[in-house]
């Protein structure tokens, strides 16, 4: 079961490159594409490339296999994962900062639109 996330005999290696650095940077990349306001979709993109790196640091650092389709898709997807929560993150908080009038937070990933206040003077007449 091991095998399936990772080829090199020790979790330490797979958690070091992939989740600690490759991870990180995929968060730091998510978080730099969401602070200038571009698009979601252009995480994807950079995750793609990213998984290249990782995939590299493997092979460079620990004598892993550059071009296996398996691990480039693992690496892969933690970086879309880690990417689209700094993306996520971040477009939360900005959504709330910049349009405070209109949005709020709503837990560490979404925001919501505000509630109207009560008309005091509709009530009056009722």
């Amino acid at each position: 079961m091991a095998h399936l996330f990772y080829e090199e005999d020790s979790f330490f290696v797979f958690l070091l490159v992939t989740i600690i650095l490759g991870g990180g940077a995929a968060f730091l990349a998510g978080r730099a594409i969401a602070l200038t306001w571009r698009p979601w979709w252009q995480v994807a993109a950079y995750m793609l490339v990213l998984g290249g790196v990782v995939r590299f640091f493997h092979m460079a650092l620990f004598e892993g296999h550059l071009l296996t389709l398996h691990y480039y898709l693992v690496d892969t997807a933690f970086c879309l994962m880690f990417g689209f929560w700094g993306y996520r993150m971040t477009r939360a908080r900005q959504m709330a900062e910049q349009y405070g009038w209109v949005y709020s937070r709503a837990g560490m990933l979404n925001w919501a639109k505000k509630r109207p206040a009560p008309n005091a003077a509709a009530s009056e007449s009722g």
